[in-house]
């Protein structure tokens, strides 16, 4: 699964607006693992190829560590063949697009939270 993961809490603590919280980081967190999860559907949508929407539908959202990372990916046991291609089909990726999309977004909302 992919994910988005805070590490180093004690620095980001300190780095906290005395307006933000750590539960704005996990707000922050839930956000941008919904908006992974949304974006890696969006991806695997039945309309681009893929074949049943077994994947799409498999996608599913994590909130562990206390909320303070987010996993969201595919459970289909073919998946990894979909995003990387094997030597019959070239790669159809779908997680890393939305992960790098996302990755974006989660960075921008972290800026706000320490600004």
């Amino acid at each position: 699964m992919s994910g988005i993961k805070i590490v180093g809490l004690e620095q980001l603590e300190k780095k906290l607006k005395n307006n933000h919280t750590l539960n704005d980081v996990k707000r922050a967190v839930r956000k941008n693992g919904s908006g992974l999860q949304i974006g890696i559907q969006r991806n695997a949508d039945f309309e681009k190829g893929y074949q049943t929407g077994a994947t799409h539908d498999s996608i599913m959202l994590d909130i562990i560590d206390g909320g303070m990372t987010a996993e969201s990916g595919p459970t289909t046991e073919y998946s990894p063949y979909l995003e990387y291609g094997t030597r019959f089909m070239s790669a159809q990726p779908f997680v890393k697009p939305a992960l790098e999309e996302q990755k974006i977004k989660f960075k921008a909302d972290m800026q706000k939270l320490v600004k």
